[in-house]
């Protein structure tokens, strides 16, 4: 049986104290190695061009050029690479600009260690990961009038995105915030069944990731 492939990460965090609690806790993985870590951008983004990890944890507060900053300017270089922002801070305003700057995910720092090598694994993977808090937030960003509006006048006969009854199950599942593995667990279906649903759902929307369709999900009235 071949091995599983490993997942090589780069933190970027001001706090040595959380940089080192991160390394320990990814590095027990067999799958996941922690390659480098930067106290601030600058230098983690000279690190993410020398070695092309595939994953990037970015924290936010970082000094001189921010980590939405940093997100950005990683983005005009390098299209494909999966960053994870690791945050402890969960307002609006901040979600919906990393999300826009091309973050993959956006963690709490408060996250469980396992959970949170569980993330990298599915980002790594393509999928686009919130936390259930942070999805709701997303979803706050849009007028509860339009929201209102939109129900009334979009119900799931009338709807033009042609889902099946059980992707409509996994569309809710997604929409909370859920990974394919949750949804898996919730639907007694296995992980890659989960998957399968979802990449059909997101073909079906004609959206690119998993954040796309929830946030369609809810313009539309499909939920």
């Amino acid at each position: 049986m071949l091995a599983a492939k490993e997942i090589q990460v780069v933190i970027i965090e001001d706090f040595k104290l959380t940089r080192v609690g991160l390394r320990c806790a990814l590095n027990e993985n067999k799958d996941i190695k922690v390659i480098a870590e930067s106290e601030n951008a600058l230098d983690g983004l000279k690190m993410i061009e020398k070695l092309n990890p595939e994953i990037v944890l970015m924290d936010l507060g970082l000094p001189g050029m921010n980590g939405i900053e940093a997100i950005v300017k990683l983005r005009e270089t390098n299209k494909s690479i999966k960053i994870i922002a690791l945050t402890s801070h969960d307002r609006e305003e901040e979600v919906i600009a990393v999300l826009s700057a091309g973050a993959n995910a956006y963690c709490l720092k408060d996250i469980d260690p396992t959970k949170l090598s569980d993330v990298i694994r599915d980002v790594a993977e393509g999928v686009c990961w919130l936390d259930a808090e942070i999805a709701e937030k997303v979803l706050r960003a849009f007028p509860k009038q339009d929201k209102i509006m939109l129900l009334n006048s979009n119900s799931r006969s009338g709807n033009q995105v042609p889902l099946t009854e059980r992707e409509y199950e996994v569309l809710k599942h997604l929409v909370s915030g859920k990974s394919n593995t949750e949804i898996a667990k919730e639907l007694i279906v296995s992980v890659h069944t989960a998957k399968a649903h979802v990449c059909s759902i997101l073909q079906k929307m004609c959206v690119n990731d998993r954040v796309q369709a929830a946030v369609k999900a809810v313009k539309e009235g499909m939920v």
